[in-house]
């Protein structure tokens, strides 16, 4: 049957992430519906990760096979038609070879979280940010950031809940920057532990308030101790940004950070 692959946009807001629970609405199932409904018989879609519930999506990538060999946009379309009035967006389908995987064939991940550091609330980016009311120091966040990149025991920032072989894991990019009127933190990696980058932003945001010296969330990524971690950022402003897979040339998705 004909593999496709499809890049997903979704607001995780209603949803209990992405995968498939008995405790409420998920994005997969929402699109295995939509798939059913299309080639009229049950599909199972794969996607590249699992985001948790209330992070969203700028371009997850997922692939299901379809017994109706249909052009990619054909199937673009007929899954956004049976996707409303969820807020989830096929953006692009397309033909790919068999022994493509979603999750198994991809070289990098990549995440981006939104801060707007202001007193007021946050009225249009209510539940796509995270509002801190002190103004943010981002060059010292930037700088304690930097401890992350390359291989290290992430045990500090590693949910208790992981159900990772190893806490230990490779960073290749994380930024810190302001734009506009918001910080933005990315991270870049082939893959990530439980609640990673939420605890590795909410301790972040400690260093940016003054709570934290660069040094101090250094001493607490090397300590490899859970309780050393600061309070976990909320789910709000973590997006999954990109997914990279091989002789896909690198692209620039997320340089205006």
């Amino acid at each position: 049957m004909p593999r496709y692959k499809l890049t997903i946009e979704y607001d995780g807001g209603p949803f209990v992430g992405w995968q498939r629970q008995d405790n409420g609405p998920s994005v997969q199932a929402a699109l295995e519906t939509a798939a059913e409904a299309l080639d009229e018989r049950p599909c199972e879609v794969y996607g590249a990760g699992r985001t948790d519930s209330g992070v969203h999506a700028l371009a997850m990538v997922a692939h299901l096979d379809l017994q109706k060999g249909l052009a990619g946009d054909v199937v673009r379309d007929a899954l956004n038609h049976h996707l409303r009035p969820d807020p989830i967006a096929v953006l692009a389908a397309e033909r790919v070879a068999d022994d493509f995987h979603a999750r198994f064939s991809a070289v990098k991940r990549g995440y981006l979280y939104r801060i707007v550091d202001r007193r007021p609330p946050l009225a249009l980016d209510r539940g796509r940010a995270w509002r801190t009311p002190k103004r943010l120091d981002v060059e010292a966040m930037h700088a304690a950031a930097q401890a992350c990149v390359g291989t290290h025991d992430f045990t500090t920032f590693r949910d208790a809940q992981c159900q990772a072989d190893s806490p230990v894991k490779s960073l290749d990019v994380i930024r810190v920057a302001r734009v506009g009127a918001e910080v933005r933190v990315t991270v870049e990696a082939i893959s990530f532990l439980h609640r990673q980058i939420r605890s590795i932003v909410g301790s972040l945001v400690e260093v940016g308030t003054g709570k934290w010296s660069p040094d101090d969330f250094a001493d607490a990524l090397a300590a490899a101790d859970r309780t050393r971690c600061g309070p976990v950022a909320p789910p709000d402003g973590l997006y999954l940004a990109f997914v990279r897979y091989p002789d896909e040339r690198a692209g620039d998705e997320l340089s205006e950070a």
